[in-house]
């Protein structure tokens, strides 16, 4: 799951890449979580 902005940053850094994502969610918040609700990916990887 993917945010457009890091979509665009990526793209941006590496344009001879192709980008795939299952899903692409609606914004970053203030804090750069995912909304609409994936929430801290890091936390969720990590089980804190």
């Amino acid at each position: 799951i993917a945010a457009p902005e890091g979509v665009a940053h990526l793209a941006e850094q590496h344009p001879d890449m192709k980008i795939y994502t299952a899903a692409l969610d609606r914004q970053l918040n203030e804090k750069g979580y995912i909304l609409p609700g994936l929430g801290d990916a890091g936390d969720r990887y990590f089980g804190v």
